[in-house]
């Protein structure tokens, strides 16, 4: 299986999870996800106002220069642990 199928598994087996994770692991997949289809961040952080846009917004930058397959495997791998949990 490539890398590129096992993501797109991964987006649809984290939708049947039977709780939600905390935070810190929705943000991470959240930077992981964009990492992987849109590449380094891009536009303007988020006012001070927008507690949630800024959140997400460094996440996604602390994933910058991360290679979209790396992000793709890092997805997969976060998913398949809290499949496990």
């Amino acid at each position: 299986m490539s890398v590129e199928q096992a993501f797109e598994q991964a987006q649809q087996k984290v939708k049947t999870l039977s709780k939600t994770p905390d935070t810190a692991i929705l943000l991470d997949l959240y930077a992981l996800y964009k990492q992987a289809t849109a590449g380094d961040v891009q536009g303007k952080r988020p006012g001070m106002l927008d507690i949630k846009g800024r959140a997400k917004y460094d996440a996604w930058t602390a994933r910058k220069g991360l290679d979209q397959q790396q992000a793709m495997e890092q997805y997969v791998a976060v998913v398949d642990r809290l499949l496990k949990a």
